[in-house]
């Protein structure tokens, strides 16, 4: 039975309550075993289930409308990516205490993406740049318009200008306050996106990619797909990419100065985001949000 639920409520998700929601949704899948997988991220705790499948449960309220945002729409994107995506199966219901609609996807081999591989790969970087090619022009029919959509729609960088500017102030010490300023400035200040509204992934960073021997395999964790301006999909460049690899994405990708200045924005408002969210916990995060914002504030459009 779900329970009614606060903004902030974060259920426990243990290996019992998994169990039980997957044997009673999914009888067919009752006999295949369960393992945790750990680290899973921030926004869902993911177990793997039998050899084929993944079950993803939303740790919080921010993530509840992924399972069915990926139902709906990565059975569409996938025959047209160049990368693997997630191919949802099912999506659960809540039941037993737990709150919100969960999914089972089929499971997808690798390791997720590092700096240390592929930072100066040109290669992946152009590789990436043909799947976000891919992706933009997937079924410009189809794009729902922006106003019907609120689920596929990001907020501009506008939206976003008292939290990161708090955050650029209690991060003074950590990171150049006044080259976070200038570049937080400059993002505003770009010319918007003013062509017809595009697919983009919306967490396009390292964590999302996986790999098979050291070559780009899938790109997983689309709950925010969205249509509209492209900008927030060039993080990929500032958290995975060194100075070289990220000049040849660029040209790949055929990205302007402004759309490029705002991707800049992007990097360094959702670095800032997660640095202050998790880095004191989390020295896995701190590493990677470090390096997200100081190769956007190195870079030059």
């Amino acid at each position: 039975m779900a329970t009614e639920t606060s903004a902030n409520t974060r259920p426990a998700i243990g290996a019992a309550l998994v169990r039980r929601l997957v044997d009673t949704q999914f009888p067919q899948w009752a006999q295949l075993p369960l393992e945790l997988l750990d680290p899973a991220g921030s926004d869902h705790v993911i177990y793997r289930l039998g050899e084929e499948l993944s079950v993803r449960l939303p740790r919080h309220a921010g993530a509840i409308a992924q399972a069915r945002k990926e139902s709906e729409w990565l059975p569409r994107l996938a025959p047209h990516l160049p990368l693997a995506v997630p191919v949802p199966v099912g999506v659960g219901e809540p039941d037993f205490g737990y709150p919100w609609q969960w999914a089972v996807s089929r499971w997808l081999d690798g390791e997720v993406a590092t700096v240390e591989a592929l930072a100066e790969s040109t290669e992946a970087a152009v590789e990436l740049a043909g799947f976000l090619t891919a992706l933009q022009q997937f079924a410009p029919d189809v794009i729902p318009a922006v106003d019907a959509r609120a689920d596929l729609t990001a907020g501009p960088l506008a939206d976003r200008d008292r939290s990161t500017r708090a955050a650029i102030t209690a991060v003074d010490g950590a990171f150049d306050t006044a080259a976070m300023t200038e570049l937080w400035d400059a993002a505003l200040s770009a010319p918007g996106w003013d062509r017809p509204p595009v697919w983009f992934h919306g967490d396009f960073h390292t964590g999302n990619l996986l790999t098979v021997v050291g070559s780009l395999s899938a790109v997983i964790d689309f709950g925010s797909l969205g249509v509209g301006d492209p900008a927030p999909d060039l993080m990929i460049a500032f958290t995975l990419m060194s100075a070289g690899s990220r000049a040849a994405f660029r040209t790949a990708l055929g990205v302007d100065d402004a759309t490029w200045t705002r991707g800049r924005g992007w990097a360094l408002t959702t670095g800032l985001n997660a640095y202050i969210s998790y880095a004191a916990v989390s020295p896995r995060i701190a590493a990677q949000t470090t390096r997200q914002i100081t190769q956007a504030l190195i870079d030059h459009a």
